[in-house]
């Protein structure tokens, strides 16, 4: 019987949020994910000298960075790891469209209730949850396809590392048997005020970091099951099921699914 790796230690990054090793989730034929082959993470543009060592002896082979190139000239490029295969695959941002984060980061009061008051922030990650699989689909076989042949351990991040991350997060859980309960309550620890993307307003007016300000940005910066569920319904409505949007959608195989499994799980 192929004996378990050593579990990762659990560390406090300082200059990477929402930081998490995936291993242990259970499929639903009774397999558990390695530890130390699949982690995700908020962007690594941040990282302090003590981070990078401990990334370091994470022994990636693989960096999928999902941000696009705005997001890289806002956070800056990841630190360099050693020995690490860096592949940038932009997905669409959950708050993408023409001035809509110079709105959030620069808007006045009146312009963000305009944006984002009466559940417009909430549908609007809905609507782009729903996109991300319906529009993302080349993006996503890819990924699933160079894990399945040699890329791992992995490590996945966005900026946040809740939306465009824990999406292709679930996707892989799903290609590996894990049951959506199961995607569900990973996903939620994103929703941690420990874990969250620091929220940054320009200006120093009484209504930068107001109450009100906050609450209405609160809903980009949440994870949210409502935002899941989307993605998963999306997947049900256009496809029929998971079986369908990997093979069909994804053109990911039997094969190849079998390959991922053997990979990354154990058991």
């Amino acid at each position: 019987m192929t004996q378990q790796p050593p579990q990762v230690p659990q560390a406090e990054l300082v200059g990477v949020r929402n930081f998490r090793d995936l291993g242990g989730l259970s499929t639903a034929d009774g397999r558990r994910l390695r530890h130390g082959v699949l982690f995700r993470s908020g962007h690594l543009a941040h990282a302090t000298e003590e981070d990078t060592v401990f990334l370091d002896s994470l022994k990636l082979h693989t960096v999928f960075d999902f941000r696009n190139a705005a997001d890289i000239k806002l956070e800056g490029p990841d630190v360099t790891l050693k020995g690490v295969r860096n592949v940038n695959l932009p997905l669409s941002d959950p708050a993408d469209g023409a001035g809509f984060w110079t709105m959030v980061r620069e808007g006045d009061l009146n312009t963000l209730r305009k944006l984002l008051d009466e559940g417009r922030a909430a549908q609007r990650m809905i609507d782009s949850y729903r996109t991300l699989i319906t529009a993302r689909v080349g993006e996503h076989s890819r990924m699933l396809s160079a894990i399945a042949e040699d890329s791992s351990p992995v490590l996945m991040h966005c900026s946040a590392g809740k939306d465009r991350a824990g999406l292709s997060i679930a996707v892989t859980l799903l290609a590996l048997g894990v049951e959506r309960d199961v995607i569900e309550a990973d996903y939620l620890e994103s929703a941690a005020a420990h874990r969250r993307y620091k929220i940054w307003r320009k200006g120093g007016g009484e209504d930068t970091m107001s109450p009100e300000v906050l609450a209405l940005l609160l809903p980009l910066f949440d994870a949210r099951l409502e935002y899941l569920s989307a993605a998963f319904t999306t997947i049900e409505e256009t496809w029929g099921g998971t079986e369908r949007y990997l093979t069909e959608a994804l053109g990911f195989t039997a094969p190849q699914r079998e390959r991922l499994r053997e990979r990354l799980l154990i058991g």
